[in-house]
């Protein structure tokens, strides 16, 4: 008889529990170690110990394209810059001379191209903020109106029937009128929810409302000049034109804010 050796009585040796949690606790124990291997390369190949899924959330939530952080950007001095101008309006305004007519001219009309410029420079430089947005509509309703009074304070000759004092005061009446009453809505549908928002947010009516406002006004402020008095019936036709088309925007806000509230009943 042979008696046989360890290694083959080792083999042959049934298994038991403590054997098989002796084999259990030595393969967790390679996997854990290749787990950490893995985990350091992926940190020592992000240049930190930091977790790569946890840096790309980080990083994936930055600010809304459209808005930046900063509260004086571009748009928002050229903003500032109309609003500043009003006083040198008015002041110009009253200025009996050719340069002080030309000075209130040059002035409106550079307000109404910063008031295009700096939407465009928002827009494609991502630079609007929530300050401007709210600045830019003030510097327009003020600079609006502050012309149409000035231009109320001095009544335009008709060519037929003379000096009229109310050709210019009707329209300007219903313009301003509209501004306010608009003004007033839009912060009442911000209170509520965001459907009314949306029904009052600017549409194409109101951007061709306020593009013949502005070509109205620089006409009536050139018109003031001897040299351009021929301009004077156009500008006053294109007046009630805007004056128009402010109040059928008015009309279509409000049936678009009706819509919504009976909705909701």
């Amino acid at each position: 008889l042979r008696v046989p050796d360890s290694r083959e009585v080792s083999r042959h040796r049934p298994l038991t529990l403590a054997s098989l949690n002796h084999r259990r606790i030595s393969t967790d124990s390679a996997i854990m170690g290749e787990e950490e291997d893995a985990v350091s390369l992926d940190q020592n190949s992000s240049g930190g110990g930091e977790d790569s899924s946890l840096r790309r959330n980080r990083h994936s939530s930055p600010l809304p394209p459209h808005l930046s952080s900063k509260v004086l950007t571009l748009p928002t001095v050229l903003t500032l810059g109309r609003v500043a101008a009003v006083p040198i309006l008015v002041a110009t305004f009253y200025v009996d001379c050719w340069w002080g007519r030309t000075a209130t001219t040059s002035i409106f009309i550079a307000a109404a191209i910063t008031d295009w410029l700096d939407g465009y420079i928002a827009r494609k430089m991502r630079l609007g903020s929530a300050f401007g947005a709210f600045l830019d509509p003030v510097a327009d309703k003020l600079m609006v109106a502050a012309t149409l009074i000035l231009l109320c304070t001095k009544p335009m000759d008709a060519i037929v029937l003379g000096p009229v004092p109310w050709l210019v005061t009707v329209p300007s009446i219903a313009i301003i009128g509209r501004e306010i009453t608009m003004s007033a809505v839009r912060e009442w549908a911000a209170s509520q929810n965001g459907k009314l928002s949306q029904a009052v947010a600017v549409n194409s009516l109101g951007k061709w409302k306020t593009a013949t406002q502005m070509i109205a006004l620089t006409i009536l402020l050139a018109s003031r000049d001897s040299s351009f008095e021929r301009l004077l019936p156009s500008g006053i036709g294109l007046l009630y034109v805007s004056a128009g088309l402010s109040v059928w925007s008015l009309v279509v806000y409000m049936r678009q804010i009706m819509r919504v509230l009976l909705k909701k009943k």
